[in-house]
């Protein structure tokens, strides 16, 4: 059971919050005084104070200076002379909310349901935490090097909270896993997640397909239409290759996550959305930001809690782990208990995966076809065999007598991809063909074999 320390010099307004805080399923302690308190503190450490702002021997902001920052509980303060000044002033020193007297009782209520929906995802966490070190699983994710143990502290640290998180690694490393993980252990983990690609979506829609549009708002529009944040309202918002959205878009994306309310197209009334942001890019998204093409002020907006995620071929013994889940899952699919040889696993780890997690898996489904009991090095397709882990590219990985037309475009566009660290835009028009062409055949090799 949660632990509530409740501080006021008030008895009756002591007791009557101790009564409502016991009734949200918390223990409690009290105090009237800081010194109390202090005294207290000494001996139990609480999950939750709640304290009024006027004590006999001073503030009860006071009382964060005897409390170690990393190992912190949540503070409620309490107080019976507000002020935007004091709540301005409570919440820059990491107060979590900012009550005034007589207290809301419903709001008080929802305050504490929080922090025990906290309480139980910080515990769920942790126990995943151990279950990586033994399975080398987290959540969604797997791998147990010790980069991508970072990426789960990282987690750790930001799914029980709202927070703003961007995702940015290469084409094919996890982002839309990550975040999905990170949905599945925060707070908002009953309501909907919904990944959106911008780069995708054709400019002319996307407007729409994120905002929503009212009947008749133009040519077409035949009905009202509730787009992306509307839909998801209450959930997460996966915002995929985040810096390829539009420019004109952009400014409107930054309104909506500044006020929390949205126009739909034609529309003139304010809607409220309750939305958690995470957003993503395949490339430092302050490039794109220098090329004019990404604006500065939504990048501070989304740029709250930055992770990076490491290609596959900087994670070691991930590549055989994740080449293991992945014959597990299709093995589960078919019925079948098929294998790898030694040399087919020792060739993966050597190679460079330009494609990532992805390449690997489309990899290893192909291999399974080709494969009869035991997945063999000749069963894996020739690029791995070319190509070592110093990424050095052979003249037949791009081209070979036999090989269809369809195969030579998909190793050249796969190829300049890596070529330009996986900036779609840049071999989209080094390859003089439109981005829309790019993300359909990348969509198009990650659901073949």
């Amino acid at each position: 059971m949660p632990v509530a320390l409740i501080i006021d010099d008030e008895a009756k307004s002591l007791a009557a919050m101790t009564e409502l805080v016991e009734k949200e399923g918390f223990s409690t302690m009290s105090a009237g005084s800081l010194a109390e308190a202090r005294d207290q503190l000494a001996q139990t450490r609480p999950d939750v104070i709640l304290v009024d702002q006027m004590l006999p021997d001073g503030n009860g902001l006071d009382l964060l200076q005897a409390l170690e920052p990393g190992s912190r509980p949540e503070i409620i303060l309490i107080t019976g002379h507000a002020s935007v000044d004091s709540a301005v002033a409570a919440l820059r020193v990491g107060v979590l909310d900012y009550l005034t007297k007589p207290v809301d009782i419903r709001r008080l209520k929802t305050v504490l349901a929080n922090v025990s929906r906290t309480l139980a995802l910080k515990e769920e966490i942790g126990s995943l935490r151990g279950e990586l070190r033994e399975l080398g699983r987290f959540g969604r994710l797997i791998g147990n090097s010790q980069i991508m143990q970072k990426v789960y502290d990282l987690v750790v640290k930001v799914a029980p909270t709202e927070a703003t998180v961007l995702l940015v690694g290469e084409s094919g490393t996890g982002k839309e896993e990550v975040a999905a993980t990170i949905h599945e252990l925060g707070r908002r983990r009953g309501q909907a997640f919904l990944p959106v690609n911008c780069g995708a979506v054709p400019a002319n829609l996307i407007e729409s397909e994120l905002f929503g549009h009212e009947r008749g708002s133009f040519t077409g529009a035949t009905q009202l239409h509730r787009g992306y944040f509307e839909r998801v309202s209450r959930g997460t918002l996966f915002l995929d290759e985040i810096t390829e959205m539009p420019l004109e878009l952009q400014v409107k994306l930054l309104r909506v996550l500044e006020t929390g309310t949205l126009l739909r197209v034609g529309g003139d009334e304010p809607i409220s959305v309750d939305v958690r942001v995470i957003a993503a890019s395949n490339r430092p998204p302050e490039t794109a930001v220098k090329e004019g093409k990404f604006r500065e002020d939504l990048l501070y907006r989304l740029n709250v809690f930055p992770i990076v995620l490491p290609p596959l071929r900087d994670r070691g013994s991930d590549i055989n782990l994740l080449a293991e889940h992945f014959l597990a899952q299709i093995n589960r699919e078919e019925g079948t208990s098929k294998k790898f040889g030694a040399a087919a696993l020792r060739r993966m780890a050597a190679y460079s995966w330009p494609g990532n997690v992805r390449e690997l898996k489309n990899m290893i489904r192909r291999a399974f076809i080709l494969s009869e009991d035991v997945v063999e090095m000749d069963a894996l397709p020739v690029g791995p065999a070319a190509r070592a882990v110093s990424g050095a590219p052979s003249s037949n990985d791009a081209m070979q007598v036999g090989m269809s037309l369809a195969e030579i475009e998909r190793h050249f566009i796969l190829a300049t991809l890596e070529h330009f660290g996986g900036d779609k835009r840049k071999a989209a028009e080094v390859l003089g063909i439109s981005l829309k062409t790019i993300y359909n055949r990348l969509n198009n090799y990650s659901a073949t074999v």
